[in-house]
């Protein structure tokens, strides 16, 4: 038997038998259910794909015109499983496969990054439809009256509902990539386009392991959720970008070392303020970053990590460089004494004397696992240092 460049086996008959596909990958996917499913599952697939199943994977990979080494590469990054030899393709993947690869092929996109693409785009997708069958459409297809079955209402539900959805993510996306397109132009060079200097925060729930023992899980999604919610409308309202969520742990990242001071506070002030939230603790440190597929990297993250886990609870502390950058943009005084210095000169002058928003207090110096001894500072507001 001779192999070509697909992967395929030419026996002696001159047959092309398609290679096989393992079934290793432990997750599952939609296209991977088996024909003999529930009925309303193939008409709900095939509603919400658009059209029906027609290509094996070896058949889809040929149609496109792409080898099946890479169109696995593809549907792997993707998150598909695989799927052996059943028909589970269709013609929407079929073109989804030769648009990626057309971008390969023009020479816009190098194999490896539209591989990147690839899993970035599943990943992110992945996420929000479990997020929107779990939470979303499991609250709309409760039975409207006595008798009707959660199944006989889904499927008109997803038919209203998916075109609508679908505009919305688009215009979501939109809007997303042209701010971060105008965050890589206003960057100083090509350098900082990967590896920038940002103000990264940590955000923390204090106590979290021990609530999971105490509330039941209802409860305890609820909060995690609530404070999801907060801490992104906090982030974008402020001018921040959030990074990720990590149950009891939100990360968020800011160009502006006043941007991030004001997110920490705020933060810090509301979860006060809700008695039914834990108390909060927050991290912050500045410097270069390398990015990554949406995420953050760095020594910069771990010391924000590290700071989160030694603060105080509903306090904030931030190194040293974070602490720096705020005195230099005239957002904090480097002390009490250089407050009142600045303000008798200006006095002195006729002018006004300089107003700050935040102040700083050095802490004892520490070390801190993996990143050496550490001196943080504990950020407040002016108002409140001052009085």
């Amino acid at each position: 038997m001779t192999v070509d460049d697909t992967g395929s086996g030419t026996g002696a008959d001159g047959r092309v038998d398609p290679p096989p596909l393992s079934n290793s990958l432990e997750r599952g996917d939609p296209q991977a259910t088996d024909p003999g499913d529930h009925p309303l599952a193939v008409r709900l697939e095939q509603l919400i794909l658009g059209a029906e199943r027609r290509y094996t994977p070896f058949q889809a990979a040929r149609t496109a015109g792409v080898s099946m080494e890479l169109a696995t590469r593809f549907w792997r990054a993707m998150g598909f499983a695989d799927v052996g030899q059943a028909k589970a393709f269709t013609e929407a993947d079929v073109l989804a496969l030769r648009r990626l690869a057309g971008l390969v092929e023009a020479g816009l996109l190098s194999e490896a990054m539209a591989v990147q693409v690839a899993r970035s785009t599943g990943q992110t997708t992945a996420r929000l439809a479990e997020w929107q069958i779990d939470s979303f459409l499991e609250g709309l297809t409760e039975p409207p009256e006595p008798g009707m079955t959660r199944t006989e209402v889904t499927y008109p539900i997803i038919e209203l509902l998916l075109p609508e959805l679908e505009e919305f993510l688009v215009y979501v996306w939109r809007r997303q990539l042209a701010a971060s397109a105008g965050r890589v132009v206003q960057a100083a060079d090509d350098e900082e386009m990967v590896d920038r200097r940002l103000c990264v925060g940590f955000a923390d729930l204090v106590g979290f392991t021990r609530l999971t023992r105490r509330m039941e899980e209802e409860e305890l999604g609820e909060l995690v959720e609530a404070f999801e919610t907060t801490a992104a409308d906090l982030v974008a309202a402020r001018g921040g970008r959030l990074v990720k969520t990590l149950g009891d742990e939100v990360l968020y990242s800011a160009d502006d070392a006043g941007v991030a001071a004001e997110i920490a506070l705020r933060l810090i002030e509301t979860m006060a303020n809700d008695e039914t939230m834990p108390e909060l603790r927050v991290g912050i440190a500045f410097g270069t970053v390398t990015t990554r597929m949406g995420d953050v990297f760095g020594t910069t993250v771990n010391l924000a990590s590290r700071l989160t886990s030694i603060a105080p609870r509903d306090a904030v502390l931030v190194d040293s460089a974070f602490a720096e950058e705020l005195i230099r943009t005239g957002e904090a005084p480097a002390s009490e004494a250089a407050a009142a210095e600045a303000a008798a000169t200006a006095e002195k002058e006729g002018e006004e004397p300089p107003t700050y928003r935040f102040a700083l207090q050095p802490m004892w110096q520490r070390p801190v696992r993996g990143l050496g001894v550490v001196e943080p500072w504990l950020l407040t507001r002016r108002d409140a240092a001052a009085s």
